[in-house]
């Protein structure tokens, strides 16, 4: 399987480097492309296939993936499509911009619309995927994958917008958690390497408890909090200041820019 990122940034990088790091899709049948050749070199180190050109690169794939901002969507898709066949399968990562938007431009074709987040760097994604004019053999090409750097689902389009709010935006959501507990961990006595190690893996084991068992949230709070214990005493104090408020109020603003 032939798979073709067009563009370097943030989001693509992170795809490419978690194919890297899975090992099931070797760095060969991977194409990169960037219009800065400087930023493709770490890239080419490891073996990825890199261009400048995107309809070359493009042509010899079997999955094409545009990691391009929304506003350059239409034109990248139009750059390539002209030498695109039928069977291949074109994946878009741009937020906001719709199958039906889409289509519009490419026609009747295997579309997918994905929304990933840069967890996929480390095989740890939370991938939501909306699918039109695909087989579901075509639907499952493109689960597994997304399955190599991380989670992947299949959602209703509808709710693509909501899942790039929970999902996407939801990383930076959590790492502000986390860097406001690394502060309060350095002013209790820890240097900041420390606790941030600490608070980190924290994190990771509380989603792991709930990922992995199923249980409500509150279940596995409540095994850590005890009558006039300190957990329940700083859960009541962030309450207090607005803790679930704010962050419901995070989120709903952010999907209200959408």
């Amino acid at each position: 399987m032939k798979i073709t990122v067009i563009g370097s940034g943030n989001i693509g990088s992170a795809l490419v480097n978690g194919l890297i790091r899975n090992g099931e899709t070797a760095p060969q049948d991977i194409t990169l492309t960037d219009i800065h050749a400087e930023a493709l070199t770490v890239f080419a180190a490891k073996g990825v296939n890199t261009s400048q050109n995107n309809v070359a690169a493009a042509k010899s794939a079997d999955i094409i993936v545009l990691c391009v901002k929304p506003y350059l969507i239409h034109a990248v898709a139009g750059e390539i499509l002209p030498s695109l066949t039928a069977a291949q399968l074109l994946v878009s990562f741009a937020a906001g911009v719709s199958l039906s938007q889409l289509s519009v431009l490419t026609g009747k074709r295997p579309l997918f619309r994905v929304i990933p987040n840069t967890a996929m760097a480390v095989n740890k994604s939370m991938t939501c995927i909306a699918a039109e004019n695909a087989t579901p053999a075509q639907t499952q090409t493109i689960l597994n994958l997304f399955g190599q750097v991380g989670k992947a689902i299949i959602i209703d389009e509808a709710l693509m917008n909501a899942a790039t709010v929970i999902a996407s935006c939801g990383t930076a959501f959590a790492l502000r958690y986390l860097r406001a507990a690394t502060v309060a961990g350095v002013e209790i006595g820890f240097k900041p390497k420390v606790v941030e190690t600490m608070i980190a893996q924290t994190m990771v084991g509380a989603a792991a408890l709930i990922a992995e068992s199923g249980n409500h949230p509150e279940e596995e709070i409540d095994k850590v909090t005890t009558p006039k214990g300190i957990t329940i005493k700083g859960l009541n104090e962030m309450e207090h200041a607005g803790f679930t408020s704010a962050v419901m109020k995070g989120i709903l603003g952010a999907y209200g820019v959408l």
